[in-house]
């Protein structure tokens, strides 16, 4: 088994066991309103910090990089905001890190 692999097992044995906590902590009580909202922000903000990351981070770990995968990104926002299908938006960006990575 690889490390990736024993990452994603760990993972999901961890958010198993950290929703099991959560209900019998909160046991029927239900959670406030902004409680709710607030975890209801949580998802996005992770996915958006990961997003960034694999985006800009350097190869080596170390730094900041700006490549293809920016110019994917940037078409994949302005995709998001000319609310195209999110099929669209995969491909338009895949086109654009493809066609970047050719001509550089």
């Amino acid at each position: 088994m690889t490390t990736v692999w024993l990452t994603i097992a760990l993972l999901a044995v961890g958010t198993v066991l950290s929703k099991a906590a959560a209900a019998i902590v909160l046991g029927f009580h239900r959670p406030g309103e902004r409680m709710l909202a607030v975890t209801a922000l949580v998802a996005p903000a992770l996915l958006t910090a990961l997003v960034l990351y694999e985006t800009f981070g350097a190869h080596d770990g170390e730094g900041f990089a700006l490549d293809a995968r920016a110019a994917g990104l940037g078409v994949a926002v302005v995709a998001l905001l000319a609310r195209a299908p999110m099929g669209a938006v995969i491909l338009l960006a895949a086109a654009a890190t493809a066609a970047v990575r050719a001509f550089s």
